[in-house]
């Protein structure tokens, strides 16, 4: 039975990005359910899928995972093959803690420069709290490549869970026209000349939907 993955929109949804791109881009079959955020129907539909009312949700038969680190740890669980973390145990405890503190962290770039694939913003957002936020995530990106670059041309060399919940935020960059130089140009170019990644981009081109809050 193959899995299914219920996502919203995909000019706007952060978090349906992360295991949508991680699981399309690493050879994982799924069969995709895309609800539209914010229309009158949204939260009951989202909640005939999962109790907590948000998406993104991974259904595997009788399991229902919610919330993407749930998810992404269920993943590199079924699918040890797939390499979802690094190999090497100081690589893959850096790449959990990097991951987790973008789970948790950042509230002032999420807020201020909110997920819109299909425009381009540059300049909106930068209150001082997000610049700090911009720094950190700089930071992160230029000491992955530092660290890992021999390994490959992802945070921590092969592409990872790391790299899935970051990529909401290369989107970000790329909306807000972020000026990016050196290791962190590289890997934003790196991440959006993916396959998934440019799927991604073209399916939400084309989607009917708007969210107002969201739009220029």
């Amino acid at each position: 039975m193959a899995l299914t993955l219920v996502i919203g929109n995909k000019a706007y949804s952060s978090w349906s990005l992360r295991p949508w791109l991680l699981m399309t881009h690493c050879g994982i079959a799924f069969d995709e359910i895309r609800i539209p955020l914010y229309a009158p129907d949204s939260s009951a539909r989202i909640r005939s899928y999962s109790p907590a009312g948000r998406v993104p949700v991974l259904i595997d038969g009788a399991v229902t995972v919610w919330d993407t680190a749930a998810i992404f740890e269920y993943l590199a669980e079924q699918y040890p093959e797939k390499t979802l973390w690094p190999r090497d145990r100081r690589a893959r405890a850096h790449a959990r803690s990097i991951s987790a503190e973008m789970h948790s962290g950042f509230a002032a770039l999420r807020s201020h420069m909110p997920m819109n694939v299909r425009h381009s913003l540059p300049g909106r957002g930068r209150t001082p709290e997000v610049l700090k936020d911009i720094e950190r995530v700089l930071s992160i990106w230029t000491d992955c490549r530092m660290r890992h670059a021999a390994a490959g041309p992802f945070l921590c060399g092969h592409f990872s869970i790391a790299d899935a919940m970051f990529a909401p935020v290369v989107t970000r960059f790329q909306t807000y026209q972020v000026e990016l130089v050196g290791p962190a140009r590289e890997y934003a170019d790196t991440m959006l000349a993916l396959t998934a990644m440019q799927r991604w981009y073209r399916e939400a081109l084309i989607e009917a939907e708007t969210i107002a809050e969201y739009e220029p």
